[in-house]
């Protein structure tokens, strides 16, 4: 199961996990696992609609490409799962607010990650002015003000950009994972709700991506 949570921290619990984790394990650079700028050079040549095509056994679905298994495959190459990185985001969650909180935003999908399906929806381009690396981040309040512009002209899509991003989320939820049903509009909306709610009360906010 894959999750997306985005949620917004006052600073001062910012500073307190970041000191804490500092503490706990000094930081290290992160693994060269895959040749990101190269893969990213590839995703940009590569058409979005090409990744999937139509199921012919289910009606409404959609199969997977190679091409969406080596996109795929990217998205998990950007991911921290060092020891140090994990704990850090099981400290941030037990910071964040309640459950139905307009503070706190989860996505979870079965068998797909939600932010890799966003990040396809959205293209190279797009998903590079998020917040964060590949769905992780960690911001202070100054840096959320500074950042909402750029990624409310990612997510704030309108007209046939928006349909198509909706499809394109589709289309990942059931060519690589097993959820038709998911919310693709919230997906979409839910970040930069949480972002701009952050950004009116004067806090940071972070965002995990998580399997479980």
């Amino acid at each position: 199961m894959g999750v997306w949570v985005i949620g917004a921290l006052p600073d001062q619990k910012t500073k307190e996990l970041l000191q804490a984790a500092v503490q706990a394990s000094p930081p290290t650079p992160m693994p060269a696992h895959a040749d990101v700028a190269g893969e990213l050079a590839w995703w940009r040549s590569t058409a979005p609609e090409s990744l999937f095509s139509g199921s012919k056994t289910s009606a409404g679905s959609w199969v997977a490409h190679d091409d969406a298994f080596r996109l795929s495959t990217l998205f998990d190459n950007c991911y921290d799962d060092s020891d140090a990185v994990e704990a850090l985001r099981d400290a941030v969650v037990d910071r964040f607010p309640p459950k139905g909180d307009e503070g706190l935003f989860t996505a979870v999908a079965r068998k797909a990650s939600p932010f890799s399906a966003l990040a396809y929806a959205l293209g190279p381009d797009a998903v590079l002015q998020l917040p964060g690396w590949f769905g992780d981040f960690l911001l202070y309040a100054e840096e959320v003000r500074a950042q909402l512009p750029a990624a409310e002209e990612a997510l704030a899509l309108t007209g046939a950009r928006r349909r198509g991003a909706v499809e394109r989320i589709h289309r990942w939820m059931t060519g690589l994972g097993d959820d038709p049903d998911h919310d693709a509009e919230e997906l979409l909306d839910g970040p930069l709700r949480v972002l701009r709610h952050a950004v009116r009360t004067g806090q940071g906010a972070a965002g995990l991506v998580r399997w479980y």
